[in-house]
C-alpha cells in the first residue's frame, strides 16, 4: 500500500532549548509544546484522537503514554510509546501516518522532549543507562565513552578507508553554526566558528573534537499529523508526508558488519520509492547530526554523493541556508541543541518551517521537497521522511 500524501503535518510547537532544566519536569515541557502544536493547527484539544510520545528522561517509563495522556487530559483512540533513540521523532511521524491510513485516528499528536542535566550527562552511570546489557558487559569496562566512542570509531574507519580529513568533518560544523547564527532560538546563536576553531577545540575521542559533538540540553517539541482530507479546514498550510522508510541493522556498534555503511541506505531508498522521487529532486536536508560524521555518512548513504566521497563533497558544497544543498538550516543539534528526544524532532520542525516559508532570515530559496532523517543509537536504527508542499 502506498501511503504517499495520506497525511500531513498541520501543527507544530517547539520550546527554545535550555542549557539548564530550571526546575522544569518533562511533563511540564511536553504540555507546553503540545498546546502550541494544536493551537498552531487551529485545533481544539478535543480534536486530538491519537497520541505518540518519545521516552521520558527523569520520569518512570511505566505506562508513559498513559501518564502523558492523563496529564494533558487527552482521551485518544490510538496511543503509543516510540523508542528508537534519536530516530524516535521521525518514527512518531511514520507511525502517525500509518495509524491515519488504518483509520485509527484523524489528528495524531507527536510529542518528544525532556530534561537533561548536563552536569551528570557524561557520568559513568549516565552512559550505562543508555547501553544494552551486552555493551555494559563487554564495552564499558574497557573505557568507552558511550556514543562518543562509537561514532569516533566510525569516523576513524572512514578516514582510514577513504582518506577523509579532520578539516572536511570540521566544515560540516562550521556550515551548521553559520545557519544557527540566523536562528535566534539556537543555543549558539550569534557565535560563528571557523574550521580552525573546530580543530583547536578539545579532542574528546580521536578524531572527534568538542565542536563536532552534540550539545545536550532540555526542551520539548510537538507535531500534529492529520488526515490529508481534513487539512483544508486548518490554520496552517499542510506539509505532506510523501515517503517513509525505516531500517535497523544492529544495536551495539561492535555488531555492525561495516562501520562505514549505515541503515540509512535502505531507509532512505524506501522513502524515495514511496514518494516517487530521487535525491536529485530534494531541495534541502534536515538530518540527524549528533556528530559531524553522522552528517557525512547520511549524505553518502542517502545518495547525495557516492560512498567514500563524503569528505571532498562537504568541503566543496555550501551546506548553509544560502548554499546549493542547504543542510540543517536551524544549526542542527550541533549548534541548535539536543533537548533529549526533541533534538530529532527539531529537524522535522525546521523542515516544516522551511516548506511553509516561515523560516525568516534563513529561508531557503527552493522549498518543495525535504529529506529528513532520524538516527537512533550508534548508527543503529534509521527513519527517513520525505516532506513536501504538494500532495
Amino acid at each position: 500500500m502506498n501511503l504517499r500524501g495520506i497525511a500531513a503535518i498541520t501543527g507544530m510547537g517547539e520550546l527554545k532549548p535550555s542549557r539548564s532544566p530550571e526546575g522544569k519536569t518533562t511533563l511540564a515541557l511536553l504540555a507546553r509544546a503540545a498546546r502550541l502544536a494544536w493551537e498552531d493547527a487551529g485545533l481544539q484539544k478535543r480534536d486530538i484522537d491519537g497520541l505518540l510520545v518519545g521516552p521520558p528522561t527523569e520520569d518512570s517509563a511505566f505506562m508513559w503514554p498513559q501518564q502523558v495522556s492523563e496529564y494533558l487530559q487527552l482521551f485518544p483512540r490510538f496511543l503509543g510509546l516510540v523508542e528508537m533513540g534519536g530516530a524516535s521523532a521521525a518514527g512518531c511521524i511514520s507511525r502517525a501516518m500509518t495509524a491515519i491510513a488504518a483509520g485509527q485516528a484523524r489528528h495524531v499528536l507527536c510529542l518528544t522532549g525532556g530534561v537533561w542535566d548536563t552536569s551528570i550527562f557524561n557520568t559513568l552511570e549516565a552512559r550505562a543507562a543508555v547501553m544494552s546489557s551486552i555493551e555494559r558487559e563487554f564495552d564499558l569496562p574497557y573505557g568507552p565513552m558511550g556514543f562518543n566512542s562509537a561514532y569516533a570509531m566510525a569516523a576513524q574507519r572512514h578516514m582510514y578507508e577513504y582518506g577523509t580529513t579532520a578539516e572536511q568533518l570540521a566544515k560540516i560544523a562550521v556550515d551548521q553554526r553559520f545557519n544557527a547564527c540566523a536562528c535566534p532560538e539556537a543555543l549558539f546563536y550569534g557565535q560563528p566558528i571557523s574550521i580552525d576553531d573546530v580543530l583547536n577545540s578539545p579532542l574528546i575521542v580521536s578524531p572527534l573534537h568538542l565542536l563536532e559533538i552534540v550539545m545536550p540540553c532540555s526542551g520539548a517539541s510537538a507535531m500534529v499529523v492529520s488526515a490529508a482530507d481534513s487539512v483544508q479546514d486548518l490554520a496552517q498550510p499542510p506539509v505532506y508526508v510523501l515517503g517513509i522508510g525505516e531500517y535497523c541493522s544492529h544495536n551495539g556498534i561492535a555488531q555492525v558488519p561495516d562501520i562505514t555503511i549505515t541503515p540509512i541506505r535502505i531507509a532512505a531508498n524506501m522513502a524515495y520509492r514511496m514518494a516517487g522521487v530521487t535525491p536529485a529532486d530534494i531541495d534541502f536536508l534536515s538530518v540527524y547530526d549528533c556528530y559531524t560524521i553522522t552528517v557525512l555518512l547520511t549524505l553518502e548513504d542517502a545518495g547525495f554523493c557516492a560512498k567514500g566521497e563524503g569528505g571532498p563533497f562537504v568541503l566543496d558544497t555550501d551546506l548553509t541556508y544560502r548554499g546549493d544543498l542547504p543542510c540543517n538550516t536551524h544549526g542542527g543539534q550541533l549548534s541548535w541543541g539536543q533537548p533529549s528526544y526533541a533534538g530529532g524532532m527539531s529537524h522535522i520542525t525546521e523542515a516544516v518551517r522551511q516548506i511553509r516559508g516561515s523560516a525568516g532570515e534563513r529561508q531557503v530559496e527552493h522549498r518543495d521537497l525535504a529529506f529528513v532523517n532520524g538516527n537512533g543509537g550508534s548508527l543503529s536504527q534509521q527513519c527517513s521522511l520525505i516532506l513536501g508542499r504538494e500532495r
